[in-house]
């Protein structure tokens, strides 16, 4: 059976990671493409009973989706059998431009998926509770708008970060391929700058939705989270970013 084959449970795992990220990354283009700029037309009242009705049940299959898509991935990378790899050396596919821009997709997802349970969860918690007592006749929570403003901060950074991983999901087969028009075996220096290439931009944008850089105000490297269409363009623009920075390392 093709699913059990000589790969074992691996190609089964890959599967469900892909339709478990396709439901994560789905819901996270539809609460930025779609709710977020429609509650901004909402009165109140319709906002706080989406917010009740709709968001908490969509955040449930969201949160559980970014889990189950990084746990299936890390149980896809365990089950891969020894033969899997090139000449079977494992460690080595890293070292290869397939392996580099996996390696940068898989500390975006972990990035990715601790604020979804982190940042994001825990602070519409905060926003929706304050809608439910607000319908029900109570009094405004004075820090929900602030929760509001950090997970939305977060939930942005997460589309930046989901067009670069989808791209390193689908380059590592396609347009990376070990042998094809990148170098099967690139310089060790070249492939480690690509990487902290990768993480210097992960770490800076990463503290800068957390707040760390440019508070949390409309300023600064904030302005990327300001709209959805600014978050789409400058994550469009990473893998730009990323694509020549590996012509210029990662090339034949």
């Amino acid at each position: 059976m093709w699913l059990f084959n000589d790969y074992g449970f691996s190609n089964a795992f890959r599967i469900a990671h892909v339709f478990a990220a396709i439901m994560w990354i789905g819901l996270l283009w539809f609460f930025n493409f779609v709710q977020v700029p429609a509650f901004a037309e909402m009165d109140p009242a319709a906002r706080n009973n989406a917010l009740d009705k709709l968001t908490w049940r969509a955040l449930w299959w969201f949160r559980w989706a970014a889990a189950a898509t990084l746990l299936l991935g890390i149980m896809i990378i365990g089950a891969l059998p020894d033969g899997y790899f090139p000449d079977g050396d494992a460690w080595g596919y890293w070292s290869t431009p397939s392996g580099a821009g996996l390696l940068i997709a898989i500390i975006l997802a972990t990035i990715m998926a601790a604020n979804v349970w982190m940042v994001i969860w825990p602070n519409q918690q905060i926003v929706i509770a304050n809608a439910r007592n607000v319908q029900g006749g109570g009094d405004a929570n004075p820090d929900a708008p602030a929760a509001g403003r950090a997970g939305a901060m977060a939930s942005r950074q997460n589309t930046i970060f989901s067009f670069p991983v989808l791209f390193f999901m689908l380059a590592s087969g396609h347009v990376f391929p070990v042998g094809g028009d990148f170098d099967f075996d690139p310089s060790g220096t070249n492939v480690m700058i690509y990487l902290l290439l990768g993480l210097a931009v992960a770490v800076v944008m990463e503290l800068n939705a957390l707040g760390k850089i440019s508070g949390r105000g409309n300023g600064g490297m904030n302005m990327l989270y300001e709209t959805h269409k600014n978050a789409m363009y400058t994550g469009l623009g990473l893998i730009l970013f990323f694509y020549v920075a590996a012509e210029v390392l990662l090339a034949s």
